[in-house]
Formats: C-alpha cells, sequence, structure tokens
C-alpha cells in the first residue's frame, strides 16, 4: 500500500507555470519541483513575489525541505531554485540540494556556447545530476526520477509512491502535450515519454508542469489520472498511432511562435538559476540574439 502523500500546488499565471511542493506528512520532508522566479520582460527586472509564496508555506506548514528538483532547463520561465536554496539556507540552516536530470550536461553544451556562459558557471549550477531509475527517499516516501525526453532531451519526471510530476511532457487534455522543436527536441522521443506515463495504473496521478486555461474553463487544473488522459487527452488516446503522433505535433509546432521569455529562461536556467556575474558597473547581463532581415548591411 502507498503512502500518503501531501501536494501544495502553486500555479503562476503569468507563465502558466504548476509548481509543486511534495511532502511526506509523518515526517514533513518535503521537495520542490519547478519553481519559479518573477520576470518583467519589458523592464528586464527579477523578483521574488511568487518565490516568496512558496517559502511562507513551507514555514507556515513546517516543511523540512530536502531537495529541489528541476524537470528540465525550462524556455519559458525562470527557475527560483537557486534564490529558494540560499534563503532556507540563511533562514533554516540548510542547503537543500539543486537536482537535475543527468542529461543537461548536453543543454548546457548547446546554450552555453550560444550565450557565451562560461564552462565555471555550468559545472557550479547543480548539485546533484540524477540518474535514470534512480530511487531516493522524501521521509518515508519512496521516489524515483524518470527519463521523459521528448520536449528536451535532458527532461525528467518525479514518481513519487502514486503520483509522477511530469514536468513539460503531457499537458492537461484538452492541451495534448508540449512541443518537441527545441534544440535535441523529438516527437518521436516523446510518443515513447507519453506512453511510458500511460503504462503506470490507471488511478496514478500525473502532474503536470503548465495549464493555460482555455475554451471555457477558467481555472488551471494540476492534474488528471491515468485514466482520464487515456480517455479525453487526443494525442494519447490508444487509437493515436506512433505516425499520428508525429503527423500531428509537428504540425502543431510548426505554428508555434518562439516563448517570450526564452532568452533570459535558458541562460538563467542552465545556471541553475544563478544569476550572471556582476560587470564592473555593478550590473548583471544576459546575451539577446539579433536579426538581420538584409544581406546588404554594408559593413
Amino acid at each position: 500500500m502507498s503512502q500518503t502523500v501531501t501536494v501544495d500546488s502553486m500555479h503562476d499565471s503569468a507563465t502558466g507555470t504548476w509548481q509543486y511542493i511534495v511532502a511526506d506528512p509523518h515526517t514533513l520532508d518535503a521537495v520542490i519541483i519547478d519553481p519559479v522566479l518573477d520576470y518583467d520582460i519589458s523592464t528586464h527586472t527579477i523578483s521574488t513575489h511568487t518565490a516568496d509564496g512558496l517559502k511562507s508555506l513551507i514555514e507556515d506548514k513546517g516543511y523540512k525541505i530536502i531537495r529541489i528538483l528541476e524537470t528540465h532547463a525550462h524556455a519559458d520561465h525562470l527557475t527560483a531554485a537557486s534564490y529558494l536554496q540560499t534563503v532556507l539556507e540563511r533562514d533554516h540552516g540548510s542547503k537543500p540540494p539543486i537536482c537535475i536530470g543527468k542529461r543537461i550536461r548536453e543543454v548546457q553544451r548547446v546554450f552555453g556556447q550560444r550565450y557565451g556562459v562560461y564552462d565555471s558557471e555550468l559545472n557550479a549550477a547543480f548539485d546533484q545530476l540524477m540518474d535514470d531509475d534512480e530511487e531516493f527517499c522524501i521521509g518515508q516516501l519512496k521516489a524515483k526520477t524518470i527519463h521523459l525526453p521528448g520536449h528536451t532531451p535532458d527532461h525528467v519526471g518525479y514518481l513519487v509512491e502514486d503520483n509522477i510530476f511530469c514536468g513539460d511532457s503531457v499537458f492537461n487534455a484538452d492541451l495534448g502535450t508540449a512541443r518537441c522543436d527545441f534544440p535535441g527536441g523529438s516527437a518521436k522521443d516523446l510518443y515513447h515519454s507519453t506512453r511510458k506515463l500511460l503504462s503506470l495504473p490507471d488511478n496514478y496521478k500525473i502532474w503536470t508542469g503548465h495549464d493555460y486555461p482555455s475554451n471555457g474553463r477558467m481555472c488551471p487544473v494540476p492534474y488528471m489520472s491515468v485514466a482520464d488522459q487515456k480517455q479525453r487527452n487526443r494525442y494519447l488516446s490508444d487509437i493515436v498511432s506512433e505516425q499520428d503522433f508525429l503527423h500531428m505535433r509537428t504540425q502543431r509546432d510548426a505554428q508555434l511562435k518562439e516563448p517570450k521569455m526564452l532568452h533570459p529562461s535558458l541562460q538563467i536556467n542552465i545556471r541553475g538559476g544563478r544569476l550572471p556575474a556582476p560587470m564592473p558597473s555593478g550590473e548583471r547581463t544576459l546575451t539577446f540574439p539579433i536579426r538581420l532581415e538584409t544581406e546588404h548591411w554594408g559593413v
């Protein structure tokens, strides 16, 4: 029989991101999954209102955070992992390790070169790289890291008893699945990751990384059961073949725009949420590519 799991979910409406605190109600040991930093794209200002809300919840419930878990290097929001690690150590004397799947090194290489991030920053970004099927405990709860590639090659989910926190792989039924057109993404890999998720028992809960309510659905929903996903998700039903999935996903991805926060998100997230070192002026800077619409610039 599975242990009781306490899940506190917080939805960030600005980015559509679900953040989770997953706790053992007996020991109050807990983990944070995919926390969010606030970023104002018009002023390039980072703030911590959302992360501070997580911290307040942790303190109100008396949780002891033993890990901060990232499902992947997000391209649509900044992670608050490093900030929360710092304030938890400052205020409570414990420094929970920031953890992510081991294939983050592949993603760091690609985007570190693109944005000119130093290897020393990348090597220090995460405290623990999780192996496929690596088991760990949250108090008395059994947990496991599950490799779920497709959206990104480094993508993992976290299975805690009869709950799977699947990040940006499967979304709620009316949305389908995540996109696969980022570097290293693969619709074929995502199809097989969805099969892995749907092979879990029907009563297991699939907790998603995002929700964007639409079509009259007003409130974001953090999870659906495996059975409900099988029955209601048009991308995932048993009648959808691998070829059908690849066609649907590829066609859909071709219509999607680049995430608004792509460049700041990736530069911060491959650093584990740590900020770039300050310039001599005291300012911290990020890199943004520009595109020329003419081949005849004259320089």
